[in-house]
Formats: structure tokens, sequence, C-alpha cells
């Protein structure tokens, strides 16, 4: 077994790699005066089993062509399968024809990572589940909810609530409030001009500690627009989780000017500057749970016991 990183999130290759006490394969990347992608593996991979670790987050073209040529180098290094280790699958919104004369990139993405030369693909938490029957090759879909749950429940939270920004974010949310013997509620949404316009909720909040839970937060129109309906509901403390931090345009500015308790996400894309500063986020690691998964690929065992760790 070896696994690679391509330079989204180094950081996450490595703890994966400490995890499974194995060390990170060796790898050049160079460009050339024009721009284009070089990608050298540096080591003999004929007959192994690769696992090549890259979220296609921004710079999203950028990071999703360093894949596409790391695959082929592999492929056309010999390596007896290689498995796409896509912690955050980028393009994943773009999942349908919501109108006229528009593509289905999800699927488009799909279709390279497989001409490239990919046997498999691992992937967390995608924004909608239909994706993973984009592809004609095995994929491992993994939930963040071991790892965020676990956190939630050693916090001993009382009058607890899970609401769901959206109602497409509902299974999700139920998950969570299943592990958290909790209460769900639900937030009608509608976008108004392509911003998000929350009105009434299905469920009571008041006097209550309030969870968000949602796959990304992205521009954080959503989310926001959400706090803002349960506090003024009657919430009494809101929390917010998200497995993927884009968070990006206005983001950092319209969650710093809200009164949210803590801000909870995941390793699966590096935190830019800005959200560094925000003073109430924390990150967890997802690091062993792809690495327990990738070990378990390796060996041909049961992915699916993970789901419910």
């Amino acid at each position: 077994m070896k696994i690679f990183s391509g330079c989204a999130n180094r950081p996450l290759t490595q703890a994966m790699c400490d995890y499974l006490h194995i060390p990170m394969g060796r790898v050049s990347f160079n460009r050339f005066a024009d721009g284009e992608i070089h990608v050298k593996i540096d080591e003999d991979v004929r007959g192994r089993d690769v696992f090549i670790v890259q979220s296609v987050c921004p710079p999203v073209d950028e990071h999703l062509m360093e894949l596409l040529v790391f695959i082929d180098s592999a492929r056309r290094a010999s390596a007896e399968r290689i498995t796409a280790v896509i912690p955050y699958y980028g393009y994943a919104r773009q999942d349908r024809k919501d109108e006229g004369r528009t593509p289905i990139t999800a699927k488009l993405v799909a279709n390279l990572i497989t001409v490239a030369g990919a046997s498999r693909v691992l992937t967390m938490d995608l924004h909608a589940a239909q994706i993973q029957g984009f592809f004609d090759i095995p994929l491992d879909h993994l939930l963040a909810e071991p790892v965020l749950g676990k956190h939630y429940q050693s916090m001993g939270l009382d009058d607890l609530v899970l609401v769901s920004p959206d109602v497409g974010n509902v299974k999700r949310a139920r998950a969570y409030a299943v592990r958290l013997k909790a209460d769900l509620a639900i937030i009608d949404k509608r976008r108004i001009n392509g911003e998000a316009k929350h009105g009434q909720i299905i469920g009571d909040v008041e006097g209550k500690t309030v969870l968000m839970v949602d796959d990304m937060i992205s521009t954080a129109g959503t989310i926001c627009s959400a706090v803002e309906v349960v506090l003024k509901r009657g919430a009494t403390r809101v929390l917010i989780g998200a497995t993927h931090p884009l968070l990006c345009g206005p983001a950092i500015e319209r969650l710093a000017g809200l009164d949210i308790d803590r801000i909870t996400v995941t390793d699966t894309i590096p935190l830019n500057e800005e959200a560094k500063k925000l003073k109430n986020i924390e990150v967890l690691s997802v690091a062993p749970l792809l690495g327990e998964a990738v070990n378990r690929i390796h060996h041909h065992e049961s992915v699916s016991i993970l789901f419910s760790s």
C-alpha cells in the first residue's frame, strides 16, 4: 500500500499516514512556464495498491486537474489499483439540470476521474447522495457523523434540538438527532433572487440549545439566515457543525456577526487564513476515519461498519 498526497491538503494525508504507521509516498509537483501541471511519482508503484488523497477545494479547477494528472501518472507507472481519496468532492452542487441548457458537472467530473484511470473512489459527505450513482467504478461514501456526533456527545448538551436549515438536509439532521437522543426541527427555506430566505419552523426551539449540522458552509448565507430565525423563535444557544469548511466570499464576515456559540468543522478542507481568525471555530480531524477506511479497502474488509462507529 502506498499513500500519496496532492497539494490540496497535505496535513490531512500526513495524519492518515501517521494513523496507519506508514510513510507518505514521495512525489514531485512542477509547472511548465505556461502553467501546465506536471506530476512525477518519485518511487516504485508497480503492482502496488495506490491511494491518492486530494480534496477538490479552492482553487477547484487546479486541484481537480492535479488529481487527474496524478491518477494518470500512477496508471502509467503500472499501479495495480488506484483509489482516489477525495475528502471533499468539488462540483457536487451541479448534480442535476435545474434549468435548461445547463451541465451536470458532478457527472462530468465522475467520468473524468474514471477515464483518468481510478479503480475506485473514497469520499466523504457528498452534497447529494445520488452522485454515488454517477460512477461506474466502486465508490465508498463515508459520513463525518461518527466524528462530529461523538464530539457533541462529549459536550453533554441539555435541552438539545437538531435543526435542519432546509428540507434537503433532514436525513443528516435526523441521524445526529438519533445519536444525541435529541428532538428534530425543520426550517422551510426558499430562494428569492438567488438568496436563501427562511420562513416557518416545524418544531419547537424556544428555550432550547439548537444544533445545526450541514455538509458544507460555503458563503454561509443559508446557515446564517437559519440562525437568525431560531434566535427570533427563542433559542438560547446555537451551535453549528459542518463537514466541509469552504468559507468563501462573505462567509467569515457573516459568521463573525452572528451570536453563535461554536462552529465545528472537520479538516477535509484546510481552513483559509481568514477563517482561522474566527474565535469560535474548532476543527476536528477525520484522518483516523479515512485512514481506517483506506486500511479496510486495502485488506478487502467491510467499510460500512465505520458508519455506525
